[in-house]
């Protein structure tokens, strides 16, 4: 059954490798297409700010230094300014906070300046600002599904492409003093690029929004007219964030006495506030080559340049996997082969060894029948015999002498089955999200739909995660299938749930918008046990009752056989750290591409999907071809324990990672601040623990 999983394995990494091109996640058009007239109101939502040296978020609307919403209606929308979105559970998950904005936008209508408001900031307004613009944060703002973006160009100026979001502000140093200074970003261009729609809608003249890009800048207070900047070409000062000396007003600034320079960014009176005029243009520019179906490939053009190091990370994989294959196939082909043929044809009998030759050199006393005395029947040569001799103590060393302990119960059986169980649940979870994002059904426009459809996913795999949780407990002498069942529907979701509270303390401290709200934690709790556990509940029945233990081809011995001392490579330390090698050094540079979207360029998305899928699919086989060698070593060594050895030989290259993030953590990222430290090491943690459970179930099964 092993093996002609394997070779299914193999034909599908072909396949794979075959329709790379095609399946790189492409974006399925013509789901939602949102035309527009001329003239029509473009509503314009405020999302959240993040960056990239730390792990808080915030929600725009709840920023202390920005315009609040006026409550005004959105004429032709029905829309309210300052109105929450309804979100899904992944967009909540993830700290998005959508809210409708009071920026102004009609389809072909430009607008060289509009003022929104003036912002009074007191004291902690100001620190909260500089906070921002110190640490990078970049603003999200989304139009017809769309992020605000960035542009850039290509190095080799050939293309242009996004990033998703805007800077907060920026900073420099004093020309005079050296000091740091501080700007926010007050006023904003608005670029919405446009498209003739496709259809009858085009015929009709309407629209398709094909860009969004926003361009931020900083304006001083001062020298302004009815709230709007005089020149908004010809920029001499930004809005720098500090208490100049009776500062309350947006005319009044530091330079009404040039002779001061404050020390701190809260310098003045104790009460001084700090007036922030904001302002925006909009201008609308037609695309004629970008159409609404490819409208989202500029956001993923940069990613284009790492196609080469994709296919060297693919290489790599195939050769370590032709490398084990091959030992494998010597393993099976030349080694048990043969030795279970002649076992079979001479050796077992019962379960037990009978010591003799094999039959092609084996003879037997005759019987008393036949013709001839007894010196007839001792006749054999002595040579014969000592050859005999030798030949049986060569046949039933290595794993012959345990054969009759290879089907033992193992010493863990009741934590090795949810294990097991809990490790199948996630890896149906994982292959359904590959297969739905190689689709293209999860694209990005899907906000949230990555973390909704693989908690989806999860709930339903818990009728198998039941199954062979319950059949491996009936297998391993288990009686107690109730509380098996119990405790393979609450070992990853409990240690999941309880590590997001915990987390979640430390994220409401900071008052940040990835604080999963109270009503969310209620909802995924009722997830968990009114839907998960009775799916569970009916998996582990029908594997407990229904279908019965696994059939194992040879009996147990009643005595169990003493294992011998192991070689240093043996010992499960460094048997775990020697196999979990192998399957990282398949991973490891699609990681660097997975790490930099998700922690250090988290402006860009990650959809190469394609690879990754064809990379995981290579792992599996790696991590069963891993296991099966590490396993016929260690009974080649006499050491029938290997049921929990497979699953931590499988799950080894866990550790591996883990490391790898600490590594990737310490010289690659610029994380600040204890509590993002945290969250950090505790999501990465989590990640391994499901990778981990995964490919130990992986192993387990294979072995």
């Amino acid at each position: 059954m092993a093996a002609d999983f394997r070779i299914t394995m193999v034909l599908w990494v072909v396949l794979l490798l075959a329709c790379l091109q095609s399946v790189q996640a492409f974006y399925i058009p013509g789901w939602s297409i949102k035309s527009w007239r001329d003239g029509d109101s473009v509503p314009l939502f405020v999302n959240k700010i993040y960056s990239d040296n730390t792990q808080i978020q915030y929600a725009y609307s709840e920023l202390p230094f920005v315009c609040a919403p006026s409550g005004r209606t959105r004429p032709g929308t029905g829309l309210i300014s300052g109105s929450n979105v309804a979100l899904n559970l992944g967009e909540v998950l993830r700290g998005d906070r959508i809210m409708v904005s009071d920026y102004e936008l009609e389809m072909l209508k430009d607008d060289e300046a509009h003022y929104l408001c003036s912002h009074k900031v007191d004291r902690a307004g100001l620190r909260k600002a500089v906070e921002v613009v110190k640490n990078g944060y970049m603003a999200e703002w989304v139009v017809d599904n769309l992020p605000a973006a960035t542009s850039f160009v290509t190095v080799d100026k050939s293309r242009k492409y996004y990033s998703s979001g805007f800077k907060m502000g920026h900073s420099d140093h004093d020309a005079v003093t050296g000091k740091q200074r501080f700007f926010i970003n007050n006023h904003v261009t608005v670029v919405i690029r446009y498209h003739t729609a496709p259809g009858r809608d085009g015929q009709q003249g309407k629209k398709v929004i094909v860009g969004f890009e926003a361009y931020p800048k900083s304006i001083e207070a001062g020298n302004r007219v009815n709230g709007l900047p005089a020149d908004l070409h010809s920029v001499q000062r930004g809005m720098e964030l500090t208490m100049a000396k009776n500062a309350t007003n947006m005319t009044l600034t530091r330079d009404l006495d040039t002779s001061y320079t404050p020390t701190e960014i809260d310098d003045g009176e104790p009460d001084a506030t700090l007036t922030i005029p904001y302002s925006y243009s909009v201008y609308f520019r037609e695309d004629e080559k970008l159409e609404w179906a490819n409208r989202w490939d500029l956001y993923f053009v940069n990613q284009e340049d790492g196609t080469k190091v994709h296919w060297l990370a693919i290489v790599n994989s195939l050769v370590i996997l032709a490398v084990l294959t091959a030992i494998v196939a010597v393993i099976l082909a030349r080694t048990i082969r043969g030795e279970i043929k002649g076992l079979a044809e001479g050796m077992l009998e019962d379960g037990k060894i009978r010591l003799g030759k094999f039959s092609k050199g084996l003879r037997s006393p005759r019987k008393s029948n036949e013709k001839g005395g007894l010196l007839e029947q001792v006749d054999a040569d002595p040579a014969d015999d000592a050859a005999s001799d030798d030949e049986v103590a060569e046949d039933v060393t290595g794993w012959k002498l345990i054969h009759g302990d290879v089907f033992r119960t193992p010493a863990y059986g009741h934590v090795l089955a949810p294990l097991i169980g809990s490790g199948v649940q996630l890896i149906i979870m994982c292959l359904g999200l590959l297969v739905l994002s190689c689709c293209g059904v999860l694209n990005p426009s899907f906000r949230g739909g990555f973390i909704s459809v693989g908690i989806f996913l999860f709930i339903l795999a818990g009728a198998f995660s039941g199954y062979f949780s319950g059949r491996l407990y009936r297998t391993f002498g288990g009686t107690l299938w109730k509380h098996n069942a119990v405790v393979t529907a609450s070992l990853f979701p409990g240690l999941l749930f309880a590590t997001i509270f915990i987390l979640n303390l430390f994220v409401w401290a900071n008052a940040s918008s990835t604080a999963i709200p109270l009503g969310t934690l209620f909802a995924l709790l009722a997830l968990w046990l009114l839907i998960q556990l009775p799916l569970v509940y009916i998996g582990a029945w029908y594997g407990f009752a229904r279908a019965g233990p696994y059939a194992h081809p040879i009996k147990a011995n009643a005595i169990p056989r003493r294992i011998p001392a192991q070689p240093w490579y043996l010992r499960t330390l460094q048997a775990i750290l020697i196999a979990g090698s192998i399957p990282f050094a398949v991973m490891f540079i699609e990681l660097l591409f997975v790490f930099r979207n998700l922690w250090q360029d988290k402006s860009g998305h990650y959809y190469v999907f394609g690879f990754l899928a064809v990379v995981f699919v290579i792992l599996m086989l790696v991590v069963m071809e891993t296991t099966v060698i590490a396993v016929y070593i260690q009974l080649c060594a006499e050491n029938h324990a290997w049921h929990m050895r497979s699953f931590l030989l499988g799950s080894s290259s866990a550790v591996w990672i883990f490391a790898y993030c600490a590594y990737y953590y310490t010289y690659h990222l610029h994380i600040q601040g204890l509590v993002s430290g945290v969250l950090f090491f505790c999501y990465a943690g989590l990640a391994c623990g499901v990778y981990g459970l995964a490919m130990g179930s992986v192993g387990f099964l294979t072995g």
